[in-house]
């Protein structure tokens, strides 16, 4: 029999598998990037923590929101009924308590950065809250996710700088169509089940033909918006050899699947993208350095 402590752990271990922890990766780059990028190269030390506190807080707290508000729909799927909650292993009250702690910590972090962050705190949590449920009812489920999403780098570059500016909404954009397009790639797992259950999705909606051309079209975009903002910053020559890295990578991501084989579909929209943001986070830092 688990001791206490032992049990703690353990849902400690479920919760973070449950909110796929690891995939903070997709933001954390791009939150960076936009703290360095505002700064010129050299924020704060008390900036970047607060802002990875906001950046860990968000994203854990809307991935556990995620997983009540979709408990029951994961659960009639057989492809991920065997999710924490659907399966027993954890509770949506301890989602929920756990999603309530990280917002507290999304707030106190706001709180400590300065004033236009606690200003748009509702915002924040509208989009945080707002997004799992599109799905329901529109096709624009991936852009809301991508919208969401790109509140990461505009949050942390409001946190050094105290003004939303237009390089943010740019680097926002680069993100949120990036996360958009390989999100569609995702939701090519999961057609015949949306289709049958009323879930709406780009492949459902329009087949997986043209969803796959929706999400090269999304990252092809993301990309000439990422050149752009190599340009309007005045970056060097390995921030843009970090942009050739991350076209070769998105390249070969689309290259794994097609609408007659979906068997790369994950690794496509899930490890080939662990892999992006990092890559273009080591060149900038390279390029800073330089």
């Amino acid at each position: 029999m688990d001791l206490p402590i032992q049990m703690v752990f353990k849902k400690i271990r479920y919760i973070g598998e449950a909110i796929m922890f690891r995939h903070s990766i997709f933001s954390l780059p791009f939150t960076y990037i936009a703290a360095f990028a505002a700064s010129e190269g050299a924020p704060k030390l008390y900036q970047l923590f607060w802002v990875t506190v906001a950046l860990c807080g968000a994203r854990n707290a809307a991935n556990a929101l995620n997983r009540v508000i979709d408990a029951a729909i994961d659960g009639k799927n057989p492809r991920t009924r065997e999710r924490h909650v659907p399966a027993g292993i954890l509770s949506k009250k301890e989602l929920m308590a756990f999603s309530g702690f990280c917002l507290s910590l999304l707030v106190l972090a706001a709180f400590k950065l300065n004033p236009l962050c606690v200003k748009l705190l509702p915002l924040a949590g509208f989009l945080l809250i707002f997004y799992s449920y599109t799905k329901r009812f529109t096709w624009a489920c991936h852009l809301f996710l991508g919208l969401a999403s790109s509140a990461a780098p505009v949050g942390s570059w409001i946190a050094v700088t105290g003004r939303i500016e237009f390089p943010a909404l740019l680097l926002g954009a680069v993100y949120g169509l990036w996360v958009a397009g390989f999100d569609i790639i995702y939701g090519t797992l999961d057609v015949d089940f949306d289709r049958k259950n009323g879930i709406h999705s780009i492949p459902a909606d329009f087949g997986i033909e043209k969803a796959l051309k929706i999400s090269r079209g999304f990252h092809v975009v993301s990309v000439l918006l990422l050149a752009w903002f190599w340009l309007l910053m005045h970056l060097g020559p390995l921030f843009f050899a970090g942009i050739i890295a991350v076209v070769l990578l998105l390249y070969y991501e689309h290259s794994i699947v097609s609408p007659t084989n979906l068997t790369h579909a994950k690794v496509a929209s899930y490890n080939v993208n662990e892999v992006v943001g990092i890559t273009l986070l080591a060149f900038f830092v390279a390029d800073l350095i330089l």
